[in-house]
């Protein structure tokens, strides 16, 4: 949830109700694919980052290094190659996402529990100003061409468009339904995946109008979703274990692959041109992007949970947030004998921790 892609920045929504770190049905054993220990990525090493909080969509900043990781209250800031923190942005109730903007040397939260996005200052990390949002701002991305921020409300079901400028409100969008994850071209459009109507939304960033909606069938709620400006292609991946490919232009589905359980992200690497989903199974999907095939030509096993993923252009690292949990005890039924609202599980503390994989 829930940037988009740090460039991408990615970046929603784990730890939250509904998002990454909301607790997963029990992982199935892994399927055939998952067998398939060879293949273009590794998993590298693991940062043991530790504290309390939940998490959601991380984001990268490949030229400054750092990792921007939201946790429940505050934003940790960690050094890409070590996982060392480096530093906090504080006062982020709620936090889903973040946005970059190096050109403004300001980055961006979305907020969810406050309503609220945060302004802050990418080299201090001090907060320049908060504000006011819709309900629940969830995925959020900075747009470069307009110079505008888009955070997508869940609960209102809408995005607030703000100058990044000044923080000025410029409008707002109604999105006919619960956006989950954006993404920008670079060139002025904006696309937004809509996980109760399994839409996929164009949105022109300088007319604030949504301009296109395109059925994802046979996708089913969408989630993560990447982009692939030069071939024109957009990867959104969804709940029934698909991952689907549209043509931004026409909207056309153009394929699909077969993905794993649970997942919540979506990333693509350029350089190898391959298509990721992150799996709440504890796997990896690499999908091709060379041809037309879309073929899944690795499923490498990450960890549980991990459900959600941001992809270092630069390097290529691609990290993937997690934590342990312990198992949710079984409640009692009531007097009248109704079942008891499902536990969630809760996470161990000081295990929050990242997967790092490599090409």
């Amino acid at each position: 949830m829930s940037l988009a892609v740090t460039l991408l920045a990615v970046i929603s929504l784990a730890g939250q109700p509904g998002g990454a770190g909301a607790p997963a049905a029990p992982a199935s054993p892994a399927s055939p694919a998952a067998s398939k220990a060879s293949g273009p990525y590794h998993v590298e090493t693991m940062f043991e980052v530790g504290e309390d909080g939940s998490w959601d969509y991380l984001a990268i900043d490949p030229e400054a290094g750092r990792l921007y990781v939201p946790r429940s209250t505050r934003v940790m800031v960690l050094d890409a190659a070590t996982g060392k923190t480096v530093g906090v942005v504080p006062d982020t109730e709620g936090v889903h996402g973040v946005a970059l903007a190096p050109m403004l040397n300001k980055g961006f939260t979305s907020n969810g529990k406050a309503g609220t996005v945060t302004f802050f200052d990418l080299k201090t990390l001090k907060t320049l100003q908060t504000v006011k949002a819709g309900e629940n701002p969830d995925a959020i991305l900075f747009e470069p061409t307009t110079k505008r921020v888009f955070a997508f409300n869940g609960r209102s079901k809408d995005a607030t468009v703000i100058s990044a400028s000044d923080g000025a409100v410029l409008g707002t969008i109604p999105m006919g339904g619960k956006p989950e994850y954006a993404v920008e071209n670079g060139a002025g459009k904006v696309f937004v995946n809509v996980e109760d109507t399994s839409e996929l939304l164009r949105i022109d960033a300088a007319t604030m109008k949504v301009e296109a909606r395109f059925s994802l069938s046979p996708g089913e709620e969408p989630s993560g979703l990447a982009i692939d400006p030069i071939h024109k292609r957009l990867f959104s991946v969804c709940s029934n274990e698909k991952m689907i490919v549209v043509d931004t232009e026409s909207g056309k589905v153009l394929g699909s692959a077969s993905i794993g359980k649970g997942v919540d992200g979506a990333a693509f690497d350029a350089a190898g041109q391959f298509a990721l989903s992150s799996n709440g199974d504890g796997t990896m999907s690499v999908v091709s992007n060379k041809g037309d095939g879309f073929e899944v030509v690795q499923t490498l096993a990450t960890a549980q949970r991990a459900r959600t993923l941001v992809i270092d252009p630069k390097t290529r690292h691609i990290y993937l947030p997690t934590a342990e949990f312990e198992a949710p005890k079984e409640a009692a039924k009531d007097a009248n004998g109704k079942e008891p609202k499902r536990q969630r599980p809760t996470m161990k503390p000081g295990t929050f921790k990242i997967v790092v994989v490599s090409p």
